[in-house]
C-alpha cells in the first residue's frame, strides 16, 4: 500500500536514493518511448518543464515553469482526495499530485497515479493554453454538475485528459496523460491492432463506460488539440444531463 509523503515547512518531499533513482529509470526510458508518438504540444512542454532527469521533481520546481506559461501550480495532496477538492483545485488551475512515487516491482503497471503520472504524464501539455483552459473550464463544470452526472461528465475527461488521441500530419499522436506516462500503453496505443481508435464524437464519449484498472480497449480522437477549445465552447452540463437520462450509470471514476 502506498502512502504520499508529507511536505516540510518549506513545501520541500524528501524521497529515497532509491526513489530517485526510479524517477530516473522512468524518465530515461520514457522520454525515449514518447518520441514520435507523443504530440508536439507534449514533446514542446517537456522541454518547457526541463525536469531534473536524476530525481523526483518538487512542486515548486514545476509550478514555477508552468506558471510561466498558463498561470498554472502543482499542488501536492494525500493518495486520494475527495471529488470535490480534485474539482475544486483544477477550477483554480492546480493540478493534484500524490507525493509518492511506485517501486521498481510497479514500474511496468500501477492502478494508482503517482507523482511520475502526474508530472510527466500531465504537466508537459499543460503549458499548452487550450489543454490548460480545457482542465480549468471542466473543473468549473464538475464543480456544478449534479452529483449523478458527474460519472457522465467524467467520461470526457478519462477520453481526452487521460487517453486521447489525436490526429496530425506525421499520423496518429498520443495527448493523454496515462497513456504517456505508461511504458506499455505508449506503444499498445498507437501500435496494436486490438483496440478500436474512433473519431471523436461527444455524445458516444458521454455514453462509453471504461475500466480504470486495465489498458485501454478504445480510444476517441481528436482532429487537433484546439479541439479542446470547441468542446469548451458546447453545453457540457446540459449533454451529461441528457445522456444521463438514457442511459445506466456505470461506476466510473476519475484518476488523474
Amino acid at each position: 500500500m502506498y502512502e504520499s509523503k508529507k511536505p516540510d515547512a518549506h513545501g520541500i518531499v524528501e524521497y529515497s536514493p532509491v526513489e530517485n533513482e526510479t524517477w530516473a529509470i522512468l524518465y530515461e526510458r520514457q522520454s525515449k518511448i514518447v518520441q514520435n508518438r507523443a504530440c508536439d504540444e507534449f514533446l514542446k512542454g517537456l522541454e518547457v518543464l526541463n525536469m531534473p532527469k536524476d530525481r523526483v521533481p518538487q512542486c515548486a520546481e514545476v509550478t514555477k515553469s508552468l506558471k510561466k506559461a498558463t498561470g498554472w501550480a502543482v499542488s501536492p495532496v494525500q493518495k486520494i482526495i475527495p471529488l470535490r477538492t480534485f474539482f475544486e483545485l483544477l477550477a483554480n488551475r492546480h493540478f493534484p499530485a500524490a507525493t509518492f512515487i511506485r517501486t521498481r516491482e510497479d514500474l511496468d503497471y500501477l492502478q494508482e497515479p503517482d507523482i511520475f503520472h502526474e508530472f510527466f504524464g500531465h504537466c508537459p501539455l499543460l503549458t499548452n493554453p487550450a489543454y490548460a483552459n480545457f482542465v480549468e473550464s471542466y473543473g468549473k463544470r464538475a464543480l456544478q454538475a449534479k452529483p449523478d452526472h458527474r460519472s457522465v461528465l467524467g467520461r470526457l475527461f478519462w477520453f481526452t485528459i487521460e487517453f486521447g488521441l489525436v490526429k496530425t500530419l506525421q499520423g496518429l499522436r498520443i495527448y493523454g496523460g496515462g497513456i504517456l506516462s505508461s511504458f506499455e500503453e505508449t506503444q499498445y496505443a498507437l501500435e496494436s491492432p486490438v483496440p478500436e481508435r474512433l473519431d471523436f464524437d461527444i455524445r458516444q464519449v458521454m455514453k462509453t463506460a471504461y475500466r480504470y484498472d486495465e489498458i485501454q480497449k478504445r480510444y476517441y480522437v481528436l482532429d487537433s488539440i484546439q479541439d479542446l477549445f470547441k468542446i469548451n465552447q458546447l453545453d457540457l452540463l446540459g449533454l451529461a444531463e441528457k445522456i444521463s437520462q438514457n442511459i445506466d450509470q456505470a461506476e466510473d471514476f476519475i484518476t488523474c
